[in-house]
């Protein structure tokens, strides 16, 4: 795998084509385990020397539920021990409904400490400030997780796979600079991270002669409240007029259907993956709706990527083994289904080499520095000290690279090719 350097928009950025081997998928179907809440696929035989993950996800709570992160994983689990387990050990996969609640998490990360869960993976929780010390004094790694609170990026035993959102508002100001935006409204939450964002978004518009226009919504506005943000959002809607949406989905959906009554002509509008998904788009009229022609940056390759194969065939075998539905395009099924790719690798190397499988040793691993390849789903992945963010606020962000899409036809699709990295944004460097 190689970094280049590419032109885009008239601005230099780094970039990253995937272009070494894909990780493939594995394959089969085992028993499901309940275990003290929890659920997994495990083997019939060896148990006591099985290699014990747990993923987390709320079920049952209403619109933040993330039914099909623990299904992928129960499936990984399944799959792996159906081609034999990793390493000559049974994978065992218990699952943990985490309830959207600080004490649900917290009892997640303790039945994760019970069990000697040499990792939690993957996993989608807003309560990470709450687990996070759990997991600390057991030693126990967090390998991907979504990024939705502050300990996901300066948590020592924290790996994310992506870059949160200041990697996203980082990359759509970029985005929004190479579309010619003379003006930027950031409509975005009024909370101390809503701030934060405006910060990054100004870095990476502000050396382009980008105007930066702050767009504040309180938490919980509902539809009677969102005209004023567009409004000031969309200004005197003339070419150059841009908007970049920051909020959550449901805050989104509302947003936006003041947006259509508005009817601008000539603002550009763009967001960020996780405010925008394919569902979002389908709601608000698809090819017909305000999103068509909008601008979005993520994390990772829209969905249809070739990249994503293997996730797609790991979704059907869950709905073909009856577990709950995985949507490949939630953020958090992504973010899972790289984090097991990134551990799977992991335990390949610190068996190739001798060395125990604990959570200690899967530390270390990723700790080294080498990088693994996640099948061109994102750049190669590292924790060594050099690849640490240098920030106070996420020094545990290591993948700063994002990708261009645009919503065409109503679907997403690759605005621009490969991986832009927007390190320098974050750090307040020079523009590259």
């Amino acid at each position: 795998m190689s970094r280049q350097t590419a032109a885009a928009g008239g601005e230099t950025t780094g970039r990253w084509r995937a272009g070494g081997r894909r990780v493939g998928s594995v394959a089969a179907a085992a028993a499901l385990l309940a275990v003290a809440g929890c659920g997994g696929p495990a083997g019939a035989a060896g148990d006591g020397e099985a290699l014990v993950v747990m993923t987390w996800a709320p079920s049952g709570t209403g619109s933040v539920d993330r039914p099909g992160v623990t299904a992928l994983a129960e499936e990984i689990g399944r799959e792996v021990n159906a081609k034999g387990g990793r390493a000559g050990r049974k994978l065992k996969v218990l699952s943990c409904n985490e309830h959207n609640t600080a004490a649900g998490a917290t009892a997640c990360a303790e039945q994760a400490v019970a069990a000697h869960v040499v990792a939690v993976i993957g996993s989608y929780s807003q309560f990470g400030d709450t687990f996070m010390p759990v997991l600390g004094a057991a030693g126990i790694p967090y390998l991907g997780g979504y990024g939705v609170s502050g300990s996901d990026f300066s948590s020592p035993l924290s790996y994310p796979v992506a870059g949160g959102t200041p990697a996203l508002i980082a990359g759509s100001g970029r985005q929004l600079a190479a579309a010619g935006c003379k003006t930027v409204a950031l409509v975005r939450p009024d909370t101390g991270n809503g701030d934060t964002l405006t910060r990054y978004l100004a870095a990476a518009v502000t050396p382009a002669g980008i105007k930066l226009v702050d767009v504040p919504v309180p938490e919980g506005a509902g539809a009677g409240a969102m005209a004023g943000p567009v409004q000031k959002a969309v200004g005197e809607d003339r070419p150059g007029s841009c908007v970049s949406v920051a909020l959550g989905p449901e805050q989104t959906l509302l947003l936006l259907d003041a947006y259509r009554k508005a009817a601008p002509k000539r603002t550009q509008l763009a967001s960020v993956i996780g405010s925008v998904h394919q569902g979002v788009i389908d709601s608000t009229g698809g090819a017909a709706g305000p999103l068509n022609g909008a601008l979005a940056t993520g994390w990772f390759p829209p969905e249809g990527s070739k990249s994503w194969d293997d996730l797609r065939t790991a979704a059907a075998d869950a709905a073909t083994a009856g577990a709950a539905p995985v949507d490949t395009t939630d953020l958090a099924v992504q973010t899972t289904w790289v984090a097991y790719q990134v551990f799977l690798q992991a335990v390949d190397r610190i068996a190739s080499a001798g060395q125990p499988l604990t959570a200690k040793g899967l530390r270390g691993q990723l700790d080294s520095g080498d990088s693994i390849d996640t099948g061109g789903v994102t750049p190669p992945l590292s924790w060594g000290q050099t690849d640490m963010l240098p920030s106070a606020e996420s020094p545990r962000l290591t993948n700063t690279w994002v990708t261009f899409q645009q919503v065409k036809g109503g679907r997403l699709t690759e605005q621009q090719s490969g991986f832009v990295d927007v390190r320098w944004v974050l750090t307040g460097g020079k523009p590259q």
